[in-house]
């Protein structure tokens, strides 16, 4: 009982942080600016960016699948992409139940046997491979932003690219030795699923008509991405358009129109994610890789 009221009580908490956030952008910008924006976005190249996105979501379940392997769990490929989209929409829409990385932990270990520590400790790496990526690309893209700032502290974006891989790297070694064997490969996955990302937001410049400052927009999402990870809203709503919002700030940039890529790539993420409420009705059946 006192279990189901404290994760109520988390529930609450995160989607009041949510609204609160939400509200405070709004009157930080130009609503009817960011409403004309987004009507005058190009559907072709949207549409481009969320195919991949898509793909970007492909290829993570490939890598966590390379990681459940790696485990003695061999789930089947499409097994695990329903099982991946399923996690996507308990993430998204349904912030009071069980979350998306909990429920595929639960049913992998319950069908496989695993142990428990294993699972959840796979899971994490998958998420800290994807955001070591998203680190190194936000530390090749700041190299490039336009800033006195920046240019000062170039050396910091230079050197973080190694050292990030480095430290990960012993990490690994450190405490989930099990998962040497694939190390460069879940980076090798982590490549291609953050640089469709990237060009996804791309093609989202691309329908907004926005052919300059390229680098400092694709920066300001990067550290958006890593923001939004921090559980203090539901998933991510607000603290990734906070982030738009101050990074075009300091960054000399339009905020109605940081804040209308903020809008969209959201809008893209809720949009397939809402595909996995047909894994919600009908269970996916987890079949084994022979």
């Amino acid at each position: 009982m006192k279990e189901k009221l404290r994760k109520r009580l988390i529930t609450v908490l995160k989607i009041s942080i949510s609204a609160v956030l939400i509200y405070f952008i709004f009157t930080k910008i130009d609503f009817e600016a960011v409403v004309q924006t987004l009507k005058k976005s190009n559907p072709f190249y949207l549409f481009i960016g969320m195919s991949l996105f898509v793909i970007s979501k492909i290829l993570s379940s490939f890598r966590l699948n390379l990681y459940f392997h790696q485990i003695g769990v061999n789930i089947s490929q499409l097994s695990n992409l329903k099982l991946y989209l399923l996690g996507m929409f308990y993430n998204l829409f349904l912030p009071g139940g069980i979350g998306g990385d909990a429920y595929k932990g639960y049913v992998i270990q319950k069908k496989y046997r695993s142990g428990t520590k294993k699972v959840v400790s796979v899971l994490l790496l998958d998420r800290l491979s994807g955001m070591l990526l998203i680190f190194i690309y936000a530390c090749a893209f700041g190299l490039f932003v336009n800033t006195v700032l920046f240019q000062d502290f170039s050396w910091i974006f230079l050197f973080g690219i190694p050292i990030s891989v480095i430290v990960f790297c012993l990490l690994h070694k450190k405490f989930f030795s099990y998962t040497m064997p694939i190390f460069w490969k879940s980076i090798g996955y982590s490549t291609f699923v953050q640089l469709s990302q990237v060009f996804c937001v791309l093609c989202i410049l691309k329908s907004f008509g926005i052919g300059l400052y390229t680098f400092e927009y694709l920066f300001i999402f990067l550290v958006s991405s890593i923001i939004s990870v921090i559980p203090l809203t539901i998933g991510g709503i607000g603290s990734r358009e906070v982030t738009f919002l101050y990074g075009a700030k300091w960054l000399g940039l339009d905020p109605n129109i940081s804040i209308s890529i903020s809008f969209t790539f959201f809008l893209i993420t809720a949009v397939v994610s809402l595909f996995g409420i047909l894994y919600h009705f009908k269970k996916p059946k987890l079949e084994t890789f022979s």
